[in-house]
């Protein structure tokens, strides 16, 4: 019998000081059974520090033309494409193609995840940002994390500060880009 996805929700107060964003919301996210709980929080973390009116959660793991993450304006164009881990080149350039802004968040190697899309194709490839998010950041997130999650996320010079169920975390979100 298949396992079926496991049901997380944060209560989250979001303060980001760098883009003057200040919101409270509440995520309720599903975490598919082949999903890493680091890739879970990364996901979680993008939806934070891109947080706009129309961003929503993308299909998951059966929806192959989604990704995430996404931000739809009022007429239901597709304005961000927000992806996750370490897609390969084909799926960035198909993101930059269909969104006037495609973005990456990794809690991996972020050069590794360059190295994969060097000397490949990719539409507007030099405007592509990718975000790698301090590991120690995640595997703490990782550590406190609960089925049901009361999360404070500050951003303010660069900097992310986290408040997960009690426990503080900092850490850094640095920005590359394809040379």
């Amino acid at each position: 019998m298949a396992m079926g996805s496991t049901m997380h929700t944060f209560e989250v107060d979001l303060a980001d000081v760098d883009r003057s964003v200040y919101e409270q919301f509440t995520l309720r996210v599903a975490r598919h059974p082949s999903e890493t709980e680091s890739f879970m929080m990364t996901r979680i973390l993008a939806y934070c520090m891109e947080y706009t009116e129309g961003i929503v959660f993308g299909g998951g793991v059966s929806t192959t033309d989604e990704p995430a993450v996404l931000v739809r304006d009022l007429t239901g164009a597709l304005s961000a494409w927000i992806e996750v881990g370490a897609p390969d080149a084909a799926r960035v350039h198909g993101g930059s193609k269909s969104a006037e802004r495609a973005v990456v968040y990794t809690h991996r190697d972020p050069e590794k995840v360059l190295a994969n899309w060097r000397g490949k194709i990719i539409h507007r490839g030099d405007a592509i940002d990718l975000f790698a998010v301090d590991p120690a950041l995640v595997s703490e997130s990782v550590s406190a994390l609960e089925r049901r999650n009361t999360l404070t996320v500050s951003r303010t010079e660069g900097q992310v500060y986290l408040d997960l169920n009690g426990v503080n975390i900092a850490g850094s979100i640095v920005a590359h880009r394809l040379e």
